[in-house]
């Protein structure tokens, strides 16, 4: 349950991040609202999963994903770049963060 919470912690991530972008092409209180809204859930179930995962695992993880996320979110929606460098990175934090969670112990 609170890998689960995690996950959903990270994509939330992914959506404040997005909203944040929103806000800063076209300012409006929609965005505001998308970001508040999914920084408190996402915060409040980061600290569900830290009752369970380590701290350090569960901070990596979580920022793991919003990082992918956020990154994927900026080359499907604002045409940011799709150079295979920076798709190498992303399957790179992938890999650490599925390490993190077979190795946590």
């Amino acid at each position: 349950m609170a890998w689960g919470a995690l996950i959903i912690a990270g994509l939330l991530e992914t959506l404040v991040v997005a909203a944040m972008n929103q806000y800063a092409a076209r300012s409006s209180w929609r965005p505001i609202v998308i970001f508040s809204a999914s920084f408190v859930g996402s915060l409040f179930l980061l600290q569900f999963a830290m009752q369970t995962i380590p701290m350090g695992t569960a901070y990596a993880v979580w920022t793991g994903i919003g990082v992918v996320g956020g990154t994927l979110v900026g080359m499907f929606f604002y045409k940011e770049s799709r150079n295979w460098k920076r798709i190498m990175c992303i399957f790179i934090i992938l890999l650490a963060v599925i390490g993190l969670k077979l190795l946590e112990g």
